[in-house]
């Protein structure tokens, strides 16, 4: 039993989970989601630097799992 394949789909799902949260972060410091993030204490800059770099991140990861190309051993 080759254990690679389910571990594979588990990096798709959480890599996918990952970006579809950070895209909401995003769009909540971009401001088409109403939501005041000035009363959290964080500079805002911060948010919106965090989120995209949690953003290219878990797309790379997600890019990287779908195109992989998986040889026989």
């Amino acid at each position: 039993m080759n254990p690679q394949p389910n571990k594979r789909m588990i990096f798709i799902i959480a890599s996918a989970f990952d970006a579809a949260v950070s895209g909401i972060v995003l769009l909540i410091f971009f401001g088409f989601i109403p939501v005041d993030i000035s009363g959290w204490g964080i500079p805002p800059w911060v948010i919106g630097l965090g989120g995209f770099i949690w953003f290219l991140s878990a797309l790379a990861i997600l890019v990287y799992q779908v195109t992989r190309t998986d040889f026989p051993e």
